[in-house]
């Protein structure tokens, strides 16, 4: 990717130095104690109650702040971020005639409290919608190398695309009615799940086009980069590696030949228009 003309965005939030530190619990008492040795005698483990007795420990995070200037992989996060913003800004304010309210990406190790529950490095990036974030260890593109077998920066700025189009889709409604669908008719819940992944997906080959057209980002390999994450994080590529066999029923993000279609569909467009995976008849 071509990033040397990209600003850096300033809605990055570095919590990896403090990291989530575990607070205080609650005391124990001499009815604890006795209760602990009861139990003891009964074979079962004294620390189930003692636990039970002091609480949860409670997570506090370290306050955010800048990620350091000579940080190569945060800064190259913060300019993929920015062209996200170039690029969403344009479209809600010449297409969609609103406010495109920019998204915090948070950078973590391990764990992070969010709004959507504490949020874990194995879980991969994520969006949540109730405080409007994208979160990511970035740890994980060491694992979409090397596990994924998906190298390059713009099968990264495509991961980071990805989580930026739900937040699109949070911004247009279109989470909320997918969230009440699921409601009304849990046995189509894993369906909705696949459409709306697949439009993010969408939504990110639509801003590799507009960022392309508008600051030449891309270089030859990228677009196969791009792809090879897309098919590498299918549903049934990752069902087939981990249990031998594929269940479309269980999928959740679509097929490998599905994500690539989708992002290809925006890649070639450019258009939020032809990204309506819920009108379309087949995926």
């Amino acid at each position: 990717m071509r990033l040397g003309n990209s600003r850096q965005s300033n809605n990055v939030e570095d919590r990896r130095s403090g990291g989530p530190r575990i607070g205080g619990r609650g005391t124990i008492g001499i009815g604890t104690i006795v209760l602990a040795l009861v139990a003891m005698y009964f074979g079962v483990d004294p620390r189930v109650v003692l636990d039970m007795a002091e609480g949860p420990a409670v997570q506090e995070q370290a306050p955010a702040t800048a990620p350091p200037a000579n940080d190569p992989q945060a800064v190259f996060v913060s300019k993929v971020l920015g062209e996200t913003e170039d690029v969403w800004n344009v479209i809600f304010q010449k297409e969609l005639n609103r406010q495109y309210i920019e998204p915090k990406l948070v950078l973590f190790r391990g764990a992070t409290p969010t709004a959507c529950g504490t949020g874990q490095s194995a879980m991969g990036p994520f969006y949540c919608p109730g405080d409007s974030k994208v979160y990511i260890d970035l740890s994980f593109f060491d694992e979409l190398q090397n596990r994924f077998k998906a190298p390059g920066d713009f099968a990264q700025a495509y991961v980071i695309a990805h989580e930026v189009g739900h937040h699109v889709q949070h911004l247009l409604g279109i989470s909320d009615q997918v969230d009440q669908l699921r409601r009304r008719n849990p046995s189509q819940a894993n369906a909705l799940s696949v459409r709306l992944e697949l439009q993010a997906d969408c939504f990110a080959g639509l801003w590799a086009q507009r960022a392309d057209a508008a600051r030449n980002i891309l270089e030859g390999g990228d677009v196969e980069e791009a792809l090879a994450a897309a098919t590498a994080i299918g549903d049934d590529r990752l069902q087939k590696q981990s249990q031998g066999y594929v269940v479309p029923d269980a999928f959740t993000h679509g097929s490998s030949a599905q994500r690539v279609r989708w992002f290809k569909r925006g890649l070639e467009s450019g258009s939020i228009k032809q990204c309506d995976t819920f009108g379309a008849t087949s995926l």
